[in-house]
């Protein structure tokens, strides 16, 4: 696993969901112990859990609960555990009985922890707390930063637009100084200013000397869920809606456009082959399999499934080794994997060449029950699968007769 300090917290975003590593959130925090920390017996994965504890596992039981796995109450009670008395989550308390520092209370991690005590239920008081530190830390221009106090940017902002619509609060109602974490969306989504191939794409954070705003793929595939309404799980779509446009120019409307960052995604989706690009600095471009989860879960999220489709096809047949790492299964990038099959309407426990579910499961503490996969029915094909399909039933029809045929077509 890489550490230490980082440059800015786009490198965390960046590594985080990628699967490769997890780094401080400002360039003040003190870097890594020397030593790597070994998980509590709680916690998914068997990496050191430093920086990314409680983002990994709120993804885990997340994942687990939306597939139908009753997990742990030991995995349980580590999360809630791990909040804070003023309802923040710090990355991870090693000692949770120790108090926590407030300047270093992580607003990913208190958005993802929300999500995932909402989807499992039963927690409401940790939920308002969370709710109540989101509200407190919002930024003056309706922005969330990485940790409190710093500048804001598209991926915190999105995370917890997401959590708050979860925990059913408006984001429309909570603002600072009048201002809305939409309306800081709205600010960072680039319009006809910018070069018609990023328009509607996210900036991680606002332009400043030296440093223009431009597209960042992994930005827009996390704050489109939040432009289009959504929050963590995502439920599978139909695809039946039209495809997403581009920022009409001039302008039109004010504010966040969830079809403008649909539109953005679906174009870079189909550039490269099906996936987004990972640029981090000093290393070479390369497929972001993060980003191009979230950008399905966006993309289903925002009426346009049949533009995750080919993003879905592509996770299926290559995200497999992403879910491993060196320390065995990467629960944040198997757990991420998981929500986006279930939203593209494939089967997680056959995707990417393994059975995820039990994948993640298998790399935390024994889960109180799992649901039976027997007798379910096939996850919808996608793709040339499909068409093959629907292929051989017509031939079978031409030879079988009409009754046949019709029967075989019913069935897809």
């Amino acid at each position: 696993m890489l550490s230490p300090a980082r440059t800015g917290t786009a490198v965390l975003s960046a590594l985080l969901l990628a699967g490769l590593a997890a780094v401080p959130a400002s360039a003040d925090t003190p870097s890594a112990s020397p030593s790597p920390v070994a998980p509590p017996a709680a916690v998914y994965g068997k990496g050191d859990p430093t920086y990314d504890g409680v983002w990994r596992q709120s993804l885990a039981l997340t994942a687990l609960s939306t597939a139908k796995v009753v997990p742990a109450a030991a995995a349980v009670d580590w999360l809630t555990g791990q909040q804070c008395a003023n309802g923040g989550w710090p990355s991870f308390r090693l000692h949770a009985d120790e108090g926590c520092t407030a300047a270093t209370e992580d607003s990913n991690a208190t958005a993802m922890a929300v999500q995932a005590l909402v989807t499992l239920g039963g927690h409401l008081a940790a939920v308002d707390k969370g709710v109540g530190w989101l509200e407190t830390n919002q930024n003056a221009d309706g922005s969330w930063s990485y940790n409190p106090g710093g500048q804001g940017d598209a991926d915190s902002t999105g995370l917890a637009l997401a959590a708050l619509r979860s925990a059913g609060t408006d984001p429309t109602t909570v603002a600072k100084a009048g201002r809305t974490g939409l309306d800081a969306l709205g600010a960072l989504q680039l319009d006809c200013a910018a070069p018609a191939d990023q328009r509607g794409a996210f900036s991680y954070q606002a332009a400043s000397a030296g440093q223009p705003a431009s597209a960042n793929a992994l930005a827009t595939a996390q704050a489109a869920l939040s432009a289009a309404g959504g929050s963590l799980p995502v439920a599978a779509g139909t695809p039946t809606g039209p495809a997403p446009t581009p920022p009409a120019c001039p302008a039109t409307t004010a504010g966040v456009s969830a079809d403008g960052a649909s539109s953005y995604l679906a174009t870079a989706l189909a550039a490269n082959g099906g996936h987004l690009m990972l640029t981090t600095p000093g290393a070479a471009p390369s497929p972001d399999f993060g980003a191009t989860s979230w950008a399905v879960l966006s993309l289903v999220r925002a009426g346009h499934p049949q533009q995750a489709a080919p993003a879905a096809d592509w996770l299926n047949a290559n995200a497999g080794p992403w879910t491993k790492g060196a320390a065995g299964t990467d629960p944040a990038a198997t757990a991420t994997l998981i929500l986006a099959a279930e939203a593209a309407g494939h089967d997680p426990h056959a995707f990417a060449g393994t059975d995820l579910v039990k994948q993640l499961t298998e790399a935390g503490p024994a889960p109180q029950s799992v649901a039976s996969t027997a007798g379910k029915p096939a996850k919808k094909k996608s793709g040339l699968a499909t068409l093959w399909v629907v292929g051989v039933g017509l031939l079978a029809g031409i030879g079988g007769g009409l009754f046949l045929s019709m029967n075989r077509k019913r069935s897809l």
